[in-house]
């Protein structure tokens, strides 16, 4: 399995940092993200030191289906990792990213909420147990600059962040918006983020930004982080929300309700915990058992 991707080299030590969009075939900020650091480092932009591989899209199958999955397999390529050389179009992309996280020093994977959800601007991180590595992670999450920093649990396997993990490599993931848009602000924020860590590990001479961090939440509850399956809907039907991305919600708070296709039975959906809204339903329709949101708890002596 092939990627178009572009690589960069400075000539001299330091680390090598990849940067991957299109995980999902469905979330664009990233996508066009990449592509404009490439039009930098095409042209003006230098590296100091280290390497840089840069892939747009990971998931073409499944960008050219317009779709989070690639249509041959319905498999989720961010869960199917580490994959298999001779399996299914996802299984072979997810071995042949597997491959290329193990060659970084660094990995950053930029997300969206794709088609269907809205997520607050945040950068992500597995809580592993080496403290250097973890520390490092830190480090990155917080250089990008964006207004959430979420670290979880480092027990989920399947997804490009575990293969950093078992390979011993600091890796953030970050999510910004979604809802089949391709948010400006969401590309520059990507950029901007991507070069802010490059300048913090000395890859690019960059100026320190003011932090717009506003919460630090770490949580290694079993669990968390895996959104897809926090507050289901217990029905088919629309969900019609009563809150919005980024918002601050309490315990059974209502965040929205699914009604039936006559709207003569309604669901009301309750917030499990206090906290903030990291990701909301914005495609109306739903199928039983899929998620409407994530409410992610603050500890208010980190944010």
């Amino acid at each position: 399995m092939a990627f178009q991707l572009k690589e960069y080299a400075s000539g001299k030590e330091g680390p090598h940092l990849l940067i991957t969009g299109g995980v999902h075939g469905d979330e664009f900020e990233p996508m066009t993200a990449i592509r404009s650091l490439i039009r930098h480092f095409d042209s003006d932009l230098r590296l100091q030191q280290g390497s840089l591989t840069l892939i747009p899209v990971v998931n073409e199958a499944a960008f050219l289906r317009g779709h989070r999955c690639a249509g041959e397999d319905n498999l989720d390529l961010a869960r199917t990792c580490p994959g298999r050389p001779d399996g299914s179009v996802t299984e072979r992309t997810a071995h042949a990213l597997s491959e290329l996280i193990r060659q970084a020093d660094l990995y950053i994977d930029l997300h969206t909420g794709g088609t269907e959800f809205a997520v607050t601007p945040l950068a992500g991180y597995m809580m592993v147990s080496d403290p250097e590595i973890l520390d490092r992670s830190r480090r990155m999450a917080r250089a990008f600059n964006l207004p959430v920093i979420w670290g979880t649990t480092p027990d989920l396997d399947g997804r490009s962040m575990s293969i950093a993990r078992d390979a011993g490599i600091p890796a953030i993931y970050t999510e910004y918006l979604g809802s089949a848009t391709c948010s400006p602000d969401g590309t520059a924020s990507n950029v901007d983020g991507c070069l802010n860590v490059m300048a913090e590990f000395g890859m690019i001479e960059r100026d320190r930004p003011s932090s717009q961090v506003q919460h630090v939440i770490e949580d290694t509850r079993p669990g968390s982080g895996h959104m897809q399956v926090c507050h289901p809907s217990p029905i088919d039907g629309y969900f019609e929300s009563r809150v919005t991305v980024g918002e601050l919600v309490q315990k059974d708070q209502t965040l929205g309700q699914v009604v039936d296709l006559l709207g003569t039975v309604s669901h009301p959906i309750l917030a499990d915990q206090d906290g903030i809204i990291i990701m909301l339903r914005t495609f109306p329709r739903v199928l039983s058992g899929d998620s409407v949101g994530v409410v992610a708890p603050i500890d208010p002596q980190h944010s």
